[in-house]
């Protein structure tokens, strides 16, 4: 069990909930707590939007329950109804990611037994967002998440695991089964590893200079992200034609083979050039010398094709096959010359933004 942020966080917010709640001389703090447990966020952007909304749904609550209880007074039946006719304002105002927090003002509000309704119905409302502010201060200063680090550490961790793979799919050298597991494996692992980079993309910076580096960022990552797509891709294809690889010309094989090795070493110096870590003599990629052109491929292919035709050989099922493998492994070169690109444009434009990798645990 991994004691993460976010756990140490819910703690320490219920906590400074509950003094801010004693601080003010609040009644039932409890509701302050149960306050910070709805309003904790896993980003700062996050949370600023989430005090907007609860703040919005609490007024709500906080009148709905005013109204009814001074209408019809504090029932079960009453507090049903109050309940329902906030959930349609609440859906109304599409304010959806408010509405346990709003039911809760409801429910605390009403729960008023003797003494001035108007009075306890402010110190309930006051106190539940004295929970909410709680909160926000929590996660604005308490271990602020930095999802950057944890973005680039988790990319790299999930590419190096896919570039194993394919580089034991192509060799015929993985076990059928390993390789299903180990592909669904890495599929939700990449849903984990995008959702990381919507929350780096809503994180917001302070400064002009801050935003047009986060923008040209997001352009890279999101471009990782693709590229990685499309490695994934290429595994499955080679997994799921790995009856007719094997029974490919020697020569084709073997072309497939050095291409991919060419493509995944490729692959595994740009992440090292975006951190700076490859010297400047290896800007461009070892082994692009030898490197077979796309046209040069097909061309290559295209001759096979005929040649079998001609000779009415019974290839041609894995010709066809062939083809779903090349087209992914071409598609990947294109997203990988197109990382490259950015990356390249992204260090001109801001040599002094090379992303400095730290240990980090992952995904």
């Amino acid at each position: 069990m991994k004691l993460g942020a976010r756990i140490i966080k819910t703690g320490v917010a219920i906590v400074f909930a509950f003094y801010l709640a004693y601080w003010f001389q609040l009644p039932a703090p409890i509701f302050a707590g149960i306050a910070a447990i709805f309003a904790l966020q896993p980003s700062i952007y996050r949370s600023y939007k989430t005090i907007i909304e609860q703040v919005q749904g609490n007024i709500i609550g906080a009148l709905i329950a005013v109204i009814f209880g001074s209408a019809f007074g504090h029932s079960y039946v009453v507090v049903g109804l109050a309940v329902i006719v906030t959930l349609l304002i609440m859906m109304k105002f599409k304010l959806e990611n408010s509405i346990s927090l709003a039911l809760v003002t409801v429910i605390v509000i009403m729960e008023f037994q003797q003494g001035d309704f108007i009075e306890f119905a402010i110190l309930r409302f006051a106190t539940v967002m004295v929970g909410v502010l709680a909160a926000f201060i929590i996660n604005l200063i308490f271990l602020p998440p930095k999802y950057e680090e944890r973005l680039f550490t988790s990319i790299k961790y999930l590419q190096t695991d896919i570039i194993k793979w394919i580089r034991l799919a192509v060799r015929q050298a993985s076990e059928h089964t390993s390789t299903k597991q180990s592909l669904r494996r890495l599929r939700q692992q990449f849903e984990r590893v995008n959702g990381l980079y919507k929350l780096f993309k809503e994180e917001r910076g302070y400064t002009k200079k801050s935003r047009n580096v986060k923008q040209r960022k997001l352009v890279v990552y999101r471009q990782m992200l693709i590229t990685m797509t499309k490695s994934i891709e290429v595994l499955n294809r080679l997994h799921l034609h790995e009856n007719e690889l094997s029974q490919l010309p020697e020569k084709f094989h073997i072309m497939i083979q050095e291409r991919l090795d060419f493509l995944l070493t490729y692959h595994e110096q740009l992440l090292l050039k975006y951190t700076g870590k490859l010297k400047a003599e290896h800007t461009t990629w070892i082994g692009e010398e030898e490197f077979l052109q796309r046209n040069e491929v097909m061309d290559i292919f295209a001759k096979h094709i005929v040649l079998e035709h001609a000779a009415e050989s019974q290839e041609e099922f894995s010709s066809y096959h062939l083809l779903h493998i090349l087209s992914r492994i071409l598609d990947y070169e294109e997203n990988l010359e197109h990382l490259d690109t950015l990356i390249t444009s992204f260090l001109q434009h801001h040599p002094g933004e090379k992303f400095k990798e730290k240990n980090e645990e992952v995904i």
